[in-house]
């Protein structure tokens, strides 16, 4: 892609950071997170030293003062190595902090987003129910009035950082009669479950934030990838909340929570083409290196006609993503483009990392090499914030809404 379309000088400052700290800090463990499913805090610590926990955040809020743009460039070059690393970035900003500036107080926005911003505590969205995946209409969880606060029960179910974070957005139906205008939103907050790794790395715990009292993670799920993410559910038992931890107007949750989702598909977008081009790296690399017949196997037509496939799927898609990223860093509607953005890079993905695979041959089916990590984290991107038949659904709707038939 030619740089100077949507990137000026900081977005490929912010690149050349974040790749190098990419190829020194994270390709080197990501093998050994992904066996041992640990959360990486020490990795998580130097991210938010470098400022990658709060980029699209002004510096008045503790972020780091740059734009949409710098932020999906850092989600696609993490991914590219590891993609857990780049959902913990792509999560906690986008569902974990964006809410709070989108949609809260400035009260709220003092209080929660500075450490937010600078990786002090790491936060999350609850939205997705045992029965309510899809249709995010359909949500169970309850939170009723009482008095100045509201009592919320219910459960979350596969939430990233449901563990490790303290700081949470999260829905529930504050009024069952009114379907989806019916649903609110909260803020959140509990104590991490690697209290005391936290507390020794001086990152991911504040005392700040009160903990409360019938708000919980559930077990860790056992994943096919993203395994140095947290996966986890989030249980509210009779949890008090305040008012003032009311996040928006009173049956405005369902329709932020969308605007909310329209931009982590973006986020999604570009962590799935980073790992199709991390992939692809992989693929260029070893075929021209392993030699059969006499030489290089990417001599062979049927290898680099795969190769050059891969290639143009990849800048293709690399055009959606930044495009997507463009209109909304610059105030257009965007919400079509996300959803053509996610479903082409996800889909790419899988293409892209099975393709990869196979011109490894045996060596791509074992652990010695990257890309078998890289089709098991494809995977989840066909699934999360939003199935590929959602998006196609979305991408239907404003199709029709378009047409002049």
């Amino acid at each position: 892609m030619h740089d100077s379309i949507y990137f000026q000088e900081h977005h490929l400052a912010t690149r050349e950071m974040v790749r190098a700290f990419a190829q020194a800090e994270v390709a080197p463990v990501a093998r050994r997170f992904d066996d041992s499913q640990e959360f990486p805090w020490e990795n998580v610590k130097k991210m938010g030293e470098l400022g990658l926990l709060g980029i699209p955040w002004s510096e008045d809020l503790g972020g780091a003062g740059l734009d949409t743009m710098c932020f999906i460039i850092a989600i696609e070059e993490l991914a590219r190595v590891c993609a857990s690393h780049s959902i913990t970035i792509s999560a906690h900003t986008t569902l974990g902090t964006s809410p709070i500036v989108n949609f809260g107080t400035k009260e709220q926005q003092q209080r929660f987003v500075p450490k937010l911003a600078a990786g002090k505590v790491l936060g999350g969205f609850g939205l997705t129910e045992p029965n309510a995946g899809s249709d995010a209409g359909g949500t169970q969880s309850r939170a009723v009035k009482k008095g100045d606060r509201y009592i919320l029960n219910g459960t979350k179910r596969f939430i990233t950082h449901a563990g490790v974070g303290e700081v949470f957005i999260v829905t529930a139906v504050t009024d069952p009669t009114a379907g989806t205008r019916g649903i609110s939103s909260f803020i959140l907050t509990k104590e991490t479950c690697d209290l005391e790794q936290a507390k020794a790395l001086g990152i991911g715990h504040d005392p700040a934030f009160k903990a409360m009292k019938g708000f919980r993670s559930g077990k860790k799920e056992d994943k096919l990838g993203w395994r140095a993410s947290d996966t986890r559910e989030l249980i509210f038992e009779d949890v008090e909340v305040p008012e003032e931890n009311r996040l928006g107007e009173e049956g405005h949750g369902f329709i932020n929570f969308m605007k909310t989702l329209d931009a982590g598909r973006i986020g999604i977008a570009s962590l799935s083409l980073g790992l199709a081009q991390g992939a692809f790296d992989e693929a260029l690399k070893y075929t021209m290196e392993r030699k059969q017949f006499g030489k290089a196997i990417a001599e062979f037509q049927g290898v680099n006609f795969q190769l050059a496939d891969m290639a143009t799927e990849i800048e293709a898609g690399r055009h959606l993503v930044y495009h997507a990223a463009w209109l909304s860093q610059n105030g257009h509607p965007y919400g079509k483009e996300a959803a053509f953005a996610k479903l082409f890079c996800s889909e790419l993905a899988m293409r892209a990392t099975i393709t990869a695979i196979q011109l490894h041959g045996g060596y791509g089916y074992t652990k010695d090499y990257p890309v078998e990590r890289m089709m098991r984290d494809a995977k989840i991107g066909e699934i999360g914030e939003g199935t590929s038949e959602i998006q196609r659904m979305v991408i239907a709707r404003h199709l029709m809404r378009q047409s002049d038939v």
